[in-house]
């Protein structure tokens, strides 16, 4: 059947016209329906879409329906299709009422948030972002004697094994040696180290064996160098290439022992030993930890400083035995970048690598602080002497750490 076109009524437009405006007077919030013009559909367009909603009506009951759309005058329509056309309209007209409040808050911050922020940039608790953990083995990748794939597993069990062979408070077995003549031998082996021109694991390991010969042997002290020229005799032929002689210390120590002696004594600290010399020293720490704190590039200036920190440690009775050779490595590094200024003060590298957190080390690194503001003043100058030098940087004459340090 054809359509029929529906010629609109004055008046009915005019009753229109009042409902709409009665409508928009009590619900300001609805939204205007846009005017489109006043386009007339016929009646299988407009059945279709009450179709998509309701079943089908029977041929017996169908009728055209003609209206205008979004919400003009209807002729023709039943009460059941004004009713789906009503709900349809009103129902794009929530939700675009919906999508306008979604994206407004979507886009809008609670004033609670914004509250917090303010006083967060009040008080300098602005969130920063961590710094990034850096592959400090990436460059060695290739290097197979780098051992990059072991690294990891060799420093853990360093830092098993480090609490067996260190040493803890043992002067007071000791009846005729003290801590300051401990200091005064350490000074003088750390000269003839620098004489003799050896390895720097040399003389951690010669001040490991005194210490772990003194912790289980009464010593006299007219003995005490002697121990210590024998320790560095052993150390210098584990870890040298070309190791001095018995009659170079025996030379250097103004022949107050004959070679005899030395020999005696060497075999005397292996056996109480248990011939024991491969022990993880603070110098094996180090050189990890160096490498942690200057990645991803060298840093020569912060390595002469760390090694100047160590080095004054090991003179340092008090030092020894209280903490551990990882954490007195850590702690070296902490100070030193501190003293060097090197911010962050400590990244999330070097929390990783260690082991240690910032406040783990400060009890530590305000000790290493203190040996750095000594050092000048000291009547034991080997080590200020050798870190004054251009060849170690001359780290030596830095000032200390100041207010990086002592404000914590």
């Amino acid at each position: 059947m054809a359509s029929r076109a529906v010629v609109v009524v004055p008046h009915q437009l005019q009753r229109e016209e009042g409902k709409q405006k009665k409508v928009a007077g009590e619900g300001k919030n609805r939204q205007v329906l846009q005017d489109i013009s006043n386009l007339v559909v016929t009646a299988p367009a407009a059945q279709g879409k009450i179709n998509a909603k309701l079943p089908a009506p029977s041929e017996k009951n169908k009728k055209p329906v003609i209206g205008i759309i979004n919400g003009g005058p209807t002729a023709g329509k039943s009460g059941v299709a004004k009713k789906a056309e009503a709900a349809v309209n009103e129902k794009s007209a929530v939700s675009g009422r919906k999508s306008r409040e979604g994206a407004s808050r979507k886009n809008a911050r609670a004033f609670t948030s914004i509250l917090s922020a303010r006083s967060k940039a009040a008080c300098g608790l602005t969130s920063k972002p961590k710094d990034p953990k850096v592959d400090i083995d990436a460059a060695d990748a290739d290097n197979e004697l780098a051992v990059v794939e072991y690294l990891d597993e060799i420093y853990q069990f360093y830092k098993l094994t480090e609490d067996e062979n260190r040493v803890h408070e043992y002067m007071a077995l000791q009846p005729e040696i003290n801590a300051k003549m401990r200091s005064i031998l350490v000074d003088w082996l750390i000269e003839v180290h620098h004489k003799f021109e050896l390895m720097p694991e040399t003389l951690y390991l010669t001040i490991n064996l005194v210490d772990r010969f003194l912790s289980v042997k009464v010593v006299p002290r007219r003995e005490l160098q002697l121990v210590g020229i024998s320790s560095m005799l052993l150390a210098s032929k584990y870890e040298e290439i070309w190791a001095p002689e018995v009659n170079d210390f025996v030379c250097i120590s103004d022949n107050a022992y004959g070679k005899e002696k030395v020999l005696v004594m060497e075999k005397a600290i292996l056996g109480k030993l248990g011939w024991c010399l491969t022990v993880p020293t603070t110098y094996v720490f180090l050189v990890r930890y160096i490498k942690a704190s200057s990645a991803p590039s060298d840093d020569e200036l912060m390595e002469n400083m760390v090694y100047f920190l160590a080095e004054l440690s090991l003179m340092h009775y008090s030092a020894t035995i209280l903490y551990c050779p990882s954490m007195m490595a850590a702690s070296a590094v902490y100070v030193a970048r501190c003293t060097l200024d090197r911010t962050p003060f400590w990244t999330e590298t070097l929390k990783h690598h260690t082991g240690y957190s910032e406040d783990e080390l400060m009890d530590c690194a305000k000790l290493f602080h203190t040996f750095h503001s000594a050092a000048a003043d000291s009547k034991l100058k080997a080590v200020y002497n050798k870190f004054c030098s251009p060849q170690h940087g001359a780290v030596a004459l830095l000032s200390p750490a100041g207010g990086n340090l002592s404000a914590k």
